[in-house]
């Protein structure tokens, strides 16, 4: 419906500027793009205004909106304030010619003019399907063949000016992820060849592009396709070198490691849009670890791949070592120290399932597992499992017999009250002053102690802990 664009608050904009001598008032970019995919609205629609300077449309708006000048460099806009109860803030700009005069994703010159054709105008964008305008009556201004594309399900740049923001082809992996896209190959060819401006780019709208693909991606390995097909996969040598490491076909029948990572980083969104279904959500935070985790859980491999002395290939200690290249690759785009620190034990444990498959795990075995996993979960982890037991396409029957005996473990973590969060302390602090024991190093020693028989079960509440310490000689 026409209507989740042009909102009354964007048709009383739309009609301010009309009255105003605005030639033309188009809404343009995603949401164009969102509401010809019959997809929800993703965010404010921005408008794009012909005929008016930017001072005009600031005179125009500033009596009925709050009206920010923030982005006069680039010709736009904020337009914000109230719609009923929900804030809205829409940029509102003029059309642009961009001009490349350095490097990286600001290494370009703006030059605003109202009077610019469409053509020109929406050639500065970044891929076709973005290039659409659309009037209130439902006209579309498509100089480009944004929707043909759209239909085709097709990235196309409009121009060689894509080349001018190298970010944009980290925006095309994101939306390849989110739409079920792929770039065509005149695209590609233009990422090849900003590659090298890759170290100009911030790591931390790096990371932003990463953070849509993992929360957004509905697809998430056309995306990695994406990076690989336009080399830029060469910007992250922990993702590079996955597509050099071969696999044991018994237990990798589909292929080396970059293949595997893909398909696991698809089941692990199924696993995502499964708990939710379920009524039993991952949080923003835990979505984001997990696809983070899917994507670096095998970042080990490279380092440990070898064939044996019968050529059979084992890639022993691989979780373990790839703690460090997972680090290495968060932290390279500045990914926030809480997601860092949730990925890592995930990747650290992933194979212990495996390596615990004779018979059901126990509740100290679970418990010490909680504890290891910590600032992640349990939950997390056994989605993390079985994304890597679907990830073998197709599945060796072996692979997902020992994997999927995570359900044991998760089961026994609800029993045990640890899914979501290792167990709480029962002996702290305030509990050993009372004996005679002062805060220090002393404490310390006592607490995890008590902490570690805990979880091994020797007792179950604060009282039977405090006569566990008495009758081992820690506390009198």
């Amino acid at each position: 419906m026409l209507s989740d664009i042009f909102t009354p608050t964007i048709l009383r904009i739309v009609s301010l500027l009309e009255e105003g001598g605005a030639r033309d008032v188009l809404a343009v970019g995603g949401a164009v793009r969102d509401h010809l995919l019959k997809n929800p609205p993703d965010r404010d629609v921005d408008l794009e205004v012909y005929g008016l300077s930017y001072a005009r449309i600031a005179e125009i708006l500033r009596p009925h909106f709050r009206v920010g000048l923030v982005g006069q460099a680039f010709g736009v806009l904020k337009v914000s304030g109230r719609d009923g109860a929900k804030r809205f803030e829409i940029d509102v700009s003029l059309p642009r010619r961009e001009s490349k005069n350095g490097v990286g994703h600001k290494g370009f010159e703006i030059d605003t003019e109202p009077h610019l054709g469409y053509d020109e105008a929406f050639a500065r964008r970044d891929f076709t399907v973005n290039a659409i305008g659309m009037r209130r009556d439902g006209t579309l201004i498509d100089p480009y063949n944004g929707r043909a594309d759209l239909e085709k399900k097709i990235l196309r740049a409009p121009s060689a000016r894509f080349k001018d923001d190298p970010l944009r082809v980290l925006r095309g992996m994101q939306f390849a992820a989110r739409f079920g896209f792929t770039m065509e190959s005149v695209t590609l060819e233009y990422c090849r060849e900003v590659l090298n401006e890759f170290p100009t780019l911030s790591k931390e709208r790096i990371y932003d592009e990463w953070r849509k693909w993992a929360l957004r991606g509905k697809y998430p390995s056309m995306g990695l396709d994406v990076l690989k097909e336009s080399g830029w996969i060469g910007a992250f040598p922990e993702l590079a070198a996955l597509a050099e490491t071969p696999q044991n076909p018994k237990w990798h029948p589909e292929g080396n490691v970059w293949t595997h990572t893909a398909l696991v980083c698809n089941e692990a969104r199924k696993a995502i849009e499964k708990a939710r279904e379920a009524g039993e959500p991952f949080s923003e935070t835990e979505q984001t670890v997990l696809m983070f985790a899917a994507l670096a859980h095998d970042f080990g491999k490279p380092l440990t791949t070898r064939r044996d002395a019968e050529g059979v290939i084992r890639s022993h200690g691989h979780a373990e070592q790839g703690v460090k290249p997972a680090r290495a690759f968060l932290e390279s785009m500045k990914a926030p120290n809480l997601v860092v620190e949730m990925v890592l034990p995930l990747v650290r444990e992933h194979m212990i399932v495996v390596h615990h498959m004779l018979g059901a795990p126990t509740p100290k075995a679970v418990r010490r597992l909680a504890c290891k996993l910590e600032p992640a979960s349990l939950r997390l982890w056994v989605a993390l499992c079985q994304s890597d037991a679907l990830g073998c396409f197709p599945p060796a029957a072996e692979v997902r017999n020992i994997r999927f005996r995570a359900d044991d473990w998760l089961q026994t973590a609800h029993e045990a009250n640890v899914a979501d969060k290792k167990p709480a302390q029962l002996v702290n602090g305030r509990d050993l002053i009372p004996l005679g024991v002062a805060p220090g190093p002393e404490m310390g020693r006592i607490l995890r102690a008590a902490y570690g028989a805990q979880i091994d079960g020797a007792f179950a509440t604060a009282a039977e802990g405090l006569e566990w310490l008495k009758s081992h000689g820690l506390v009198k």
